[in-house]
C-alpha cells in the first residue's frame, strides 16, 4: 500500500508509512482543518504545458510576421508606393492579422486552463513539502488571477512559496526566473491590451502605421513571455519531481 502521509512511497510492510515519512525528518501532513494534500507526479502536466506555451510563442512568432508585413505595406502607401502589389499586401496582411488574433485568442484560452492546473498540482504538492510554507490559501491558486487588485501579486507570491517548497533540502533556489516571468507577464497583460485597444481604433494610414510599430512590440513580449513561463514550468516542475524522488533528508545519528 501507499504510505498514508505522502501517497507517494510504499509503506512498510509492517506499518502505514513508508522509510522516508516515519523517520522525524520525514515529509509532514498539513495542519489539521487544511485541506487534504498527497504528493502526486507533475511531469505529465508540466510537459503538456510547457508544450502549449511553446505553442503560444509560435503563434506569436506568426504574429509578429503579420505585424512586420502591416507596418512594411502601410510604409509603402504612405510613401507613396503604386502597383497590383500593394493592395495584394495590404489584404495579406489584414487576413494574417486577423488568423494571429484568433490563433492567439484559442492558444491563451487553453494554456491558461492547463496552467493552472499544473500550478494547482504543484502546489498541493508544496503544501506536502512544507505545510506551514504558505502566505496565501489554496483557493488563491484560481482566484489569484481572477480577483481584481490582487491578481498583480498574489499569483506570483503562490508560486514563490511553491519555489520555496520545492527547492532541495538546506539550500534555496533564487527567485530570479520567478521574478523575470512575472515581470513579463504584467507587461504582455497591461501594457498589451492596452497597444491592442489602440490598434482597433486605428483608422488612417498614418495611425496602422504606427500602431503595427506597437503591436510588433507587445506580440514580441508576448512570445518571450511564453518561453520564459515554459522554463519556469520545466524548472518547478523538475524540482518537485527530484525532490520527491529523493524523499525527506534523514537525520544523521550523533
Amino acid at each position: 500500500m501507499l504510505c498514508t502521509r505522502c501517497h507517494h512511497f510504499e509503506a512498510a510492510p509492517d506499518g502505514v508509512l513508508c522509510t522516508r515519512c516515519a523517520t522525524p525528518a520525514g515529509f509532514q501532513a498539513p495542519p489539521a482543518g487544511a485541506p487534504k494534500a498527497r504528493l502526486r507526479s507533475p511531469v505529465g502536466l508540466g510537459r503538456a504545458t510547457a508544450v502549449l506555451l511553446a505553442v503560444t510563442a509560435a503563434v506569436d512568432a506568426f504574429a509578429v510576421g503579420a505585424d512586420f508585413l502591416t507596418y512594411d505595406v502601410t510604409g509603402d502607401v504612405l510613401g507613396g508606393a503604386s502597383g497590383d502589389s500593394v493592395p495584394d499586401r495590404a489584404d495579406l496582411a489584414d487576413t494574417l492579422t486577423a488568423v494571429a488574433a484568433s490563433a492567439q485568442a484559442a492558444v491563451l484560452l487553453a494554456c491558461s486552463v492547463v496552467f493552472v492546473i499544473w500550478l494547482w498540482r504543484v502546489r498541493v504538492n508544496a503544501e506536502v513539502f512544507a505545510p506551514e510554507g504558505h502566505s496565501k490559501a489554496r483557493g488563491w491558486v484560481i482566484a489569484g488571477w481572477v480577483v481584481p487588485i490582487a491578481g498583480f501579486w498574489y499569483p506570483r507570491r503562490v508560486v514563490l512559496d511553491v519555489w520555496d517548497a520545492s527547492s532541495p533540502e538546506g539550500r534555496r533556489e533564487g527567485h530570479a526566473l520567478v521574478n523575470v516571468w512575472w515581470t513579463l507577464w504584467l507587461l504582455t497583460s497591461v501594457v498589451g491590451r492596452l497597444l491592442a485597444s489602440t490598434a482597433e481604433e486605428a483608422d488612417t494610414g498614418q495611425e496602422i502605421h504606427d500602431t503595427a510599430v506597437q503591436m510588433l512590440f507587445a506580440d514580441g513580449v508576448d512570445l518571450v513571455a511564453a518561453l520564459v513561463a515554459a522554463v519556469l514550468v520545466l524548472r518547478l516542475t523538475r524540482m518537485q519531481d527530484e525532490k520527491a524522488r529523493k524523499g525527506p533528508a534523514v537525520p544523521v545519528a550523533g
